[in-house]
């Protein structure tokens, strides 16, 4: 099963200025709009996923612990 993350616009534009910071102050290099959102693109399908995953995990094992 393929999971997708829907983000609002507001979201999505806040990520993608929090990518252009990032570059900008980590990497003393400028990143375009559109380079953030595709890069933003790429998190979200390729490793999103797998955060999430993790975060179920642990949400499951704490369940399991207190039961």
């Amino acid at each position: 099963m393929k999971q997708t993350f829907k983000l609002t616009e507001a979201q999505q534009q806040e990520m993608i200025g929090l990518i252009q910071d990032y570059f900008e102050n980590e990497v003393n290099e400028p990143i375009g709009n559109l380079s953030a959102m595709l890069l933003l693109d790429f998190f979200t399908e390729k490793l999103a996923p797998t955060f999430y995953n993790l975060g179920v995990e642990d949400s499951y094992a704490y369940l399991i612990g207190k039961l």
